[in-house]
């Protein structure tokens, strides 16, 4: 097995432990395209395993505006049209609201903090935030609000972490976003989803527009069909 990718990281799916093939899936939980990557990703638990590295790529409070806000719906529609995930017009009505904040910090060290108490849950919260912004209309960078997300879902531990700012989930935030933000310079990466695939062979980038197309393609691709 290829080690070059390091250090490890808490969160790694639950994918065989014997599997040969690992896939490093750099991401923001704010960013659309990785929403619409999901579908692929639950097709590739089974045979590959996943390390989710966070790049903090939208972390810092912006303010939407009309314009950003227009400029969203309109990529997210395309995604929608790729992937068949949902964006309802309560996530348009309510996240894109003009002077709503634009800002993946919470939703990123949830993540992490979810990482570090249950790895083995960190896909299903992952789904579950993404799932509470884009269909429910649930705004994903009030820390509050995200913390309710993991406490409907059963992972009260980790919410209480991350809201109580657990010096901890804090530093292994940075880390993780610093070896995000590594990885993205390493292999020229201009964005997310980037993922890297790693096999006795070595390491290569995975194109992201095989997530967005025909699973059989991208199964072959990765010698799974």
């Amino acid at each position: 097995m290829n080690h070059s990718i390091e250090p490890p990281i808490p969160g790694i799916d639950d994918a065989s432990e014997m599997s040969p093939k690992e896939l490093t899936y750099l991401y923001d939980p704010l960013c659309g395209w990785c929403y619409g990557a999901m579908p692929a990703l639950e097709a590739l638990r089974i045979g590959v395993r996943i390390t989710f590295v966070p790049t903090g790529l939208f972390a810092g409070a912006r303010a939407m505006d009309a314009n950003f806000a227009a400029y969203a719906w309109e990529n997210d529609r395309r995604i929608a049209a790729l992937t068949g995930q949902p964006f309802s017009e309560l996530y348009r009505e309510q996240v894109l609201r003009p002077g709503t904040a634009f800002d993946s910090t919470a939703a990123t060290r949830a993540l992490v903090a979810v990482g570090v108490e249950a790895p083995e849950r960190l896909f299903a919260a992952f789904k579950a935030i993404q799932h509470a912004r884009y269909v429910d209309g649930r705004d994903t960078s009030v820390a509050q609000e995200v913390a309710a997300v993991l406490d409907g879902i059963g992972l009260s531990a980790p919410a209480a972490r991350f809201v109580a700012a657990d010096p901890d989930i804090l530093a292994a935030t940075r880390d993780q976003v610093t070896t995000g933000r590594r990885l993205m310079t390493t292999y020229g990466a201009r964005g997310v989803p980037t993922v890297i695939l790693s096999t006795d062979d070595g390491d290569r980038l995975l194109p992201s527009q095989l997530l967005y197309g025909d699973r059989e393609t991208l199964l072959r691709q990765l010698d799974l069909a």
